[in-house]
C-alpha cells in the first residue's frame, strides 16, 4: 500500500471527512512518528507495534561498482517491532 491508497481507504470509511481533512489527519500523523523518533523517542501503538532508533557504528564499507574503501558514518536508523496482535494476524492460517 502507497500514501495515495492509505488516503483513498480513509476517505472512503470516513465519508463525513473532505480529502484535506484525510490528508491532514495522515501528515500529522507521520509528522509526530517522526518527531518523535528524531528526538530519541519511541512510539507504540498497542496491537500494531512499536517504532524505535537503533545506533549503527561508523564502519568500512565498499563502493559496488569499483571495489574501493569507503568509509561510513555512525548514524541513527528507524526500527520497527510488530506487535503481539499483528504477528498473530500474519501468521493465522
Amino acid at each position: 500500500m502507497i500514501r495515495s491508497e492509505l488516503l483513498q481507504a480513509l476517505a472512503k470509511d470516513n465519508p463525513e471527512l473532505r480529502a484535506e481533512e484525510v490528508e491532514q489527519v495522515v501528515d500529522i500523523f507521520f509528522d509526530e512518528i517522526t518527531t518523535r523518533l528524531s528526538e530519541g523517542g519511541r512510539v507504540e501503538l498497542r496491537g500494531f507495534g512499536a517504532f524505535s532508533t537503533r545506533d549503527r557504528q561508523a564502519r568500512t564499507g565498499r563502493n559496488p561498482r569499483t571495489g574501493e574503501a569507503v568509509d561510513v558514518p555512525a548514524k541513527r536508523v528507524p526500527y520497527f517491532k510488530p506487535g503481539k496482535e499483528m504477528r498473530e494476524r500474519l501468521n493465522a492460517d
